[in-house]
C-alpha cells in the first residue's frame, strides 16, 4: 500500500460546523439556526459588513476555537489513518491562531505530521507543495478549485456547500464515511503498484 498525503482542514471538517453561532447570535443580537446558514461567508448570513464581522471575529476568534467541538469520529479516524499515511492539516486560519490551534488540537489528541496556516482560502498551492493525495475540506469553493487543480477531494456535507460537484469531488455525510473512502483509494492505489 502507498503510503498518501492527506490534507486536511480544520473549520467545519474536523470541528462541528456551527459551532461559532451561539457567540454570533450573542454579540450581534440575532438568532440565526443552523439550516439559515446556507452560504459559507458569516457576514452575508447575519447581513453585516464584513469588516465587522473581522472585527468580531479579531476579538472573540481565539475564544471560538477553543470552544469548538470536535466533529464525532474524527479523532479516532484522524488517529488511524495517521498509523499508515502523511496527516497535514491546511487551514485558512491565520497564524495568530496558531496556539490556540495546537492547544486544540493537544486537548482532542489529534495525531498529525505538519499543520500550515495559511490566512488565505487559496489551498492549492499548499496542496501541490504536500503532494497532496486526498484533500478532506467542508467550503465549497475551495474543494472546486481543488477540483480545478486536478486533486482528489473529499467534500463533509454542510447546509453551506450544497452544489452540483466535478467528478473528483466526492460527498461524504461523516468521518465514518471518509474511513470508508480512504479505505477505497488505498484499494485502488494497491491496484495501481500491481501494474
Amino acid at each position: 500500500m502507498k503510503e498518501m498525503n492527506i490534507c486536511i482542514d480544520i473549520d467545519g471538517t474536523i470541528t462541528e460546523p456551527y459551532y461559532w453561532l451561539k457567540r454570533v447570535n450573542d454579540y450581534f443580537y440575532t438568532n440565526v439556526q443552523a439550516e439559515d446558514v446556507t452560504v459559507y461567508d458569516i457576514h452575508k448570513i447575519i447581513g453585516i459588513d464584513p469588516i465587522e464581522y473581522f472585527d468580531f471575529y479579531l476579538k472573540n476568534g481565539e475564544l471560538l476555537h477553543k470552544e469548538a467541538q470536535i466533529r464525532p469520529g474524527a479523532r479516532e479516524v484522524i488517529n488511524q489513518l495517521n498509523n499508515k499515511h502523511k496527516i497535514h492539516f491546511v487551514t485558512a486560519r491565520d497564524k495568530i491562531m496558531r496556539e490556540v490551534t495546537l492547544e486544540w488540537m493537544s486537548h482532542y489528541n489529534i495525531s498529525m505530521d505538519t499543520i500550515s496556516f495559511l490566512g488565505s482560502h487559496d489551498k492549492v498551492n499548499k496542496a501541490k507543495e504536500l503532494q497532496s493525495d486526498i484533500f478532506i475540506e467542508d467550503r465549497l469553493e475551495n474543494a472546486l478549485q481543488l477540483s480545478d487543480a486536478d486533486l482528489q477531494v473529499l467534500l463533509v456535507d454542510c447546509n453551506y456547500n450544497k452544489g452540483e460537484l466535478p467528478n473528483n469531488v466526492v460527498r461524504v455525510k461523516s468521518w465514518r464515511e471518509i474511513d470508508e473512502w480512504i479505505y477505497y483509494y488505498e484499494g485502488w492505489n494497491k491496484k495501481e503498484i500491481a501494474l
